[in-house]
């Protein structure tokens, strides 16, 4: 019989139920810690931790898009790593100093969000856990590839990419440099993580803190 083709999440919510489902061998264990990419992955990232009873945080990783085409992306920033796609960088033929102005005003940005979302609250130590890094989604993956880099600069025990859809190239990629990838569905082609979710509404600054808040 033919298989039928995978039906689009309700919202972030169900995406991250079913993640977590993926990842019970993580459960209740304190050397665990989901961090969440945001915005978008902050809802998913919350369901997980909460289902697996774990500790729960951000991390903030900036995308550096292409200037005029920003939904672009030729690299990523994150905790004072910078990740080029060479490809794109090649292929437009950006400057160096273009990329540097992109890089410095996400770097603001990140760091305003870092202030916003975690005020004075010192981020979980990440030396010698199993690091469990969520977004609700893989589209090219340079966030995540970044989110990967900075995080081992801790050395933790083991860095786990985990989202509810991603492109099959990306998660195949990812597993060169993470310890493990879990992707709840990987259609081919992809074309656009929101078209995976009924619900894809934006995720805000204060959904994300008031996520955050009701970590205990």
């Amino acid at each position: 019989m033919p298989q039928s083709s995978p039906q689009p999440f309700r919202d972030r919510v169900e995406a991250g139920e079913l993640l977590a489902g993926q990842l019970s061998q993580y459960s209740n264990r304190d050397d665990v810690v989901v961090l969440a990419l945001p915005r978008g992955g902050v809802p998913v990232g919350r369901q997980v931790a909460e289902k697996l009873g774990v500790a729960f945080d951000v991390y903030i990783v900036r995308k550096l898009g292409v200037p005029g085409h920003e939904e672009l992306a030729m690299g990523a920033i994150a905790d004072g790593v910078r990740l080029l796609n060479d490809e794109v960088v090649r292929a437009l033929d950006i400057p160096s100093n273009v990329i540097d102005s992109v890089a410095r005003r996400e770097q603001i940005e990140l760091e305003r969000r870092e202030n916003l979302y975690r005020g004075t609250r010192a981020p979980i130590v990440l030396a010698g856990k199993v690091v469990i890094l969520v977004d609700d989604g893989l589209a090219t993956g340079s966030t995540m590839r970044a989110a990967v880099m900075a995080v081992k600069q801790h050395q933790p025990a083991l860095v786990i990419v985990a989202v509810p859809v991603g492109a099959p190239s990306t998660c195949r990629d990812l597993r060169r440099e993470a310890d493990a990838v879990v992707c709840v569905r990987t259609p081919d082609p992809l074309v656009a993580v929101g078209m995976w979710y009924r619900d894809f509404t934006p995720t805000s600054d204060r959904e994300v803190r008031s996520l955050l808040g009701t970590v205990t």
